[in-house]
Parts: structure tokens; C-alpha cells; sequence
């Protein structure tokens, strides 16, 4: 359980102000159909961070766990950088047109794409490093995470967006990251 609420925090966290939330603010102010992009959403991080998670479990059978910490670590506190660099959306992600495969189908593709090599993807993979045994645990985590972060932009748009302070909680996240580096790196296994 450990491993799901960690997993669920981090990723609700380093998804405020990412270039994926601004996406889901995108589709939802051009199609105006919230249930097939929040489904959309939720079917692409399901299978990205599954293969983030598969990733992610795969390097602890590869490294020694003395390298693996070394590794973790030194991510986590990269991440912590990373989460102070606001993200931006890319013209081209924003304005494909819902073709053939519809608003569930368009946003299916976008997501999957814009979170590729993501902060939140590269949390997950390391995250079920951290956790092996938990892989359900951290996908079903960071994939909730998604989800309480990007549904309710989904939702309730640009009201929420002005309304969330998104320097204070990138600055919380990037603590977070930080101090779970730190741990990593002075945790010996």
C-alpha cells in the first residue's frame, strides 16, 4: 500500500502545470466531450506506465542493488531540477484535428506521446525500481495520480488552473523528489 499512496502523491504532484494537464486542458476546451477524453487519459497511462513500470522492474533484475541506489538517487534528485522548469505545449500536440479515430481516439495517441520520456513516465520507472514487488501497486498509483490531476482540468478547465498555485506545488514536488534522492542515497540494502 506504501507503494500505491507514494506513487499516487508523487505523480498528482509532478503532473500540476505538466505539458500533459496542459494538454487535457486543450482537448477538453476543443472538444468539450469530458467522458471520451478522460477515458482517452486514463487508457493511455494505463499502458504507459505499465511499460514504465515493466522498465522500471526490469532494471532491478539487471543492477546490483548498490548501483541501483546509486541510480535512483541521483534521479530523484535530477527530478527534483526537473519539476522547477515549468513545462509547455507543444502547437503541433494541441492542434490535430479528432480524424477518423474520434476525441477518445485523438486523445488516446496525443497522451500516450506527450508522455513519453515525461516526468511523470521517468517517476514511474523509477518508482517500480524502488518497489519492485509492488509493480500493480505503483502502476495502479501513478496511473490514479494521473487521473486526480488531469480529470478535474478535464472537468472544470481554466477555473481550476487560475486557481492552483503551480510554483508552490512544483517547488513541493521537487522537495519531495529531492528527499526521496537523498533517502535513496544514504539507504543501504
Amino acid at each position: 500500500m506504501e507503494a500505491f499512496l507514494i506513487s499516487t502523491s508523487i505523480v498528482a504532484l509532478a503532473e500540476m502545470g505538466d505539458k500533459t494537464q496542459l494538454l487535457s486542458l486543450v482537448l477538453a476546451a476543443k472538444y468539450r466531450k469530458p467522458l471520451p477524453i478522460i477515458a482517452g487519459i486514463f487508457a493511455a497511462t494505463i499502458v504507459n506506465h505499465a511499460l514504465a513500470g515493466a522498465v522500471g522492474n526490469w532494471i532491478t533484475t539487471v543492477l546490483g542493488p548498490d548501483v541501483l541506489r546509486w541510480i535512483l538517487g541521483i534521479s530523484f534528485i535530477l527530478m527534483a531540477g526537473w519539476m522547477l522548469i515549468p513545462d509547455k505545449l507543444d502547437d503541433d500536440e494541441a492542434d490535430k484535428e479528432p480524424g477518423r479515430w474520434g476525441v477518445f481516439g485523438t486523445t488516446l495517441v496525443l497522451f500516450f506521446l506527450a508522455e513519453m520520456g515525461d516526468k511523470t513516465q521517468l517517476a514511474t520507472v523509477g518508482l517500480a525500481a524502488k518497489y519492485p514487488l509492488s509493480y500493480y501497486w505503483v502502476v495502479a498509483g501513478t496511473t490514479f495520480g494521473m487521473m486526480l490531476a488531469n480529470a478535474p482540468v478535464v472537468w472544470f478547465g481554466d477555473k481550476i488552473t487560475k486557481k492552483l498555485p503551480i510554483k508552490i506545488i512544483h517547488r513541493v514536488c521537487a522537495a519531495i523528489f529531492l528527499l526521496l534522492g537523498i533517502a535513496a542515497l544514504l539507504t543501504k540494502v
